[in-house]
């Protein structure tokens, strides 16, 4: 895609301070805000910028404030372009007019990862199931809100089956790299275990006291 970047690019661009990277949900900032009303001047603001409408932002109103997140999808790529860091800049200007500030520790999202030794057997039925489509990029891999409601589905391969069960699910926690060490440790103290720790920084997985498991995943190392 023309002028695609990478997380580390947008990350070292000036400007983007308020902005984290987080996974296949690109670029993400979350703005806090005193009222209702004043959400909506922010939505109003953005609303008004020069080609938002070509970069599509998904903005997220709630009790206490404002999530935008932004990404690229084609079939050969998702994520990150310059015009994203230019609009990223943007944002955070309006929201500075309206006396608003960022809050990247609050930045999370979520995935959902079913394992099978088969995705094209298991897809069919989770695609039924949840009224999703295929992501344009991966779509032997990957499931998708059409709506951007829900967590994205991503489906591992398997070598072989759990012994117990056949196939496994487990949940991955994309947060900023500076949020993880303090997300790890806070689920360790509230009786987790370390799984997995060989791929950090780009993922720790952890287990709760019944061994179910949940990936804290940061964008580092993965470029």
């Amino acid at each position: 895609m023309k002028d695609a970047i990478s997380p580390k690019q947008f990350h070292e661009a000036e400007g983007v301070e308020d902005w984290r990277v987080l996974g296949g949900d690109g670029a993400t900032a979350y703005f806090r805000t005193p009222s209702f009303a004043t959400s909506a001047k922010l939505v109003q603001a953005i609303s008004a910028l020069a080609g938002v409408d070509d970069q599509r932002p998904a903005v997220d109103v709630r009790h206490d404030g404002v999530t935008v997140r932004m990404i690229s999808f084609a079939k050969d790529y998702a994520g990150m372009t310059q015009r994203h860091v230019e609009l990223a800049r943007e944002i955070s200007a309006a929201a500075r007019k309206l006396g608003l500030s960022a809050d990247p520790s609050s930045i999370q999202t979520i995935s959902v990862i079913p394992g099978a030794t088969s995705r094209a057997e298991v897809m069919p039925f989770w695609r039924a199931a949840l009224g999703y489509e295929p992501r344009i990029d991966s779509p032997a891999e990957d499931l998708v809100d059409a709506h951007d409601r829900g967590p994205a589905f991503w489906f591992e391969q398997m070598e072989q089956p759990r012994p117990d069960s056949g196939g496994a699910i487990h949940v991955c926690i994309w947060v900023p790299y500076e949020q993880a060490q303090a997300r790890i440790a806070a689920a360790l103290a509230a009786g987790g275990r370390m799984v997995r720790d060989e791929f950090a920084p780009s993922w720790w997985t952890l287990a709760d006291a019944a061994g179910n498991e949940a990936d804290i995943a940061t964008t580092t190392g993965r470029d």
